[in-house]
């Protein structure tokens, strides 16, 4: 496959779909999204899926629906799933078990959706490999059992990180939307280029952040910054940002 790197809104940071030419969407087989999103933090609503699915109907493309982070979300938002459309014929949605029970790295997962699109990856996922450990999948069941406040007690751990980072962000430099869902705020620099404010960052005030260029061409004014740190190693790399950008 030859992969299309197509537009965000530069605000919003949904798929500008209109922009794809007509040549690549005539050879497109598959359109990817993810959301909420890794690296922007944004979200999609029912409507915008079901707009999405809609365009790919009428191009033949299939719609694969990254969604691993829809379980991690905050201040009451409930994440969609591109299922819930009325149509989901031309639908494929990826669900992990990385994000929402935290067991990255387990490589356990669901994909769910279009029987067509299901029997094609099981035919090339059983050619690949035969299945996991078998106490992956045990503990893949013990953790799906996991009652919703636990969930939603993580998911207030992040939140509070995310508001330590907010509040930070006017003392450091940077200006940034409050995601909704995910585990990322998504920074724009304000005074210097992305690149310079992380090499900066790090060599300065040995604070270590991915640079937004490492996400794509979109991101170069931008940083990602993760709330998967603990909380006292955030407070740590907050101050140090804070003493060298205003020092």
């Amino acid at each position: 496959g030859e992969p299309y790197e197509f537009e965000l809104d530069p605000v919003t940071f949904v798929p500008k779909l209109s922009n794809i030419p007509a040549d690549i969407l005539e050879r497109a087989k598959l359109l990817w999204i993810n959301y909420p999103n890794n690296p922007t933090g944004a979200t999609l609503e029912l409507e915008q899926y079901q707009e999405i699915a809609a365009f790919c109907k009428k191009h033949d493309i299939l719609l694969v629906s990254d969604n691993p982070y829809m379980d991690v979300v905050f201040d009451g938002y409930e994440a969609p799933s591109a299922l819930q459309i009325a149509d989901t014929s031309n639908v494929i949605e990826f669900y992990s078990f990385s994000k929402s029970y935290n067991m990255a790295g387990w490589r356990l997962g669901v994909a769910l959706g279009s029987a067509e699109a299901i029997d094609n990856l099981l035919t090339v996922k059983s050619n690949i490999d035969s299945g996991h450990f078998h106490a992956v999948y045990e503990a893949g069941i013990a953790a799906y059992e996991t009652p919703q406040a636990w969930i939603d007690e993580r998911n207030a751990v992040y939140a509070k990180r995310r508001d330590m980072i907010m509040e930070a962000l006017p003392h450091i430099g940077l200006t940034a939307h409050t995601p909704k869902g995910s585990l990322y705020v998504w920074a724009k620099t304000d005074t210097m280029p992305a690149t310079q404010y992380v090499e900066r960052a790090l060599t300065e005030a040995h604070v270590s952040i991915a640079p937004g260029g490492a996400y794509g061409n979109g991101g170069h004014d931008y940083i990602r910054i993760s709330l998967g740190i603990a909380d006292n190693r955030l407070e740590q790399a907050l101050d140090r940002l804070k003493s060298w950008y205003q020092g």
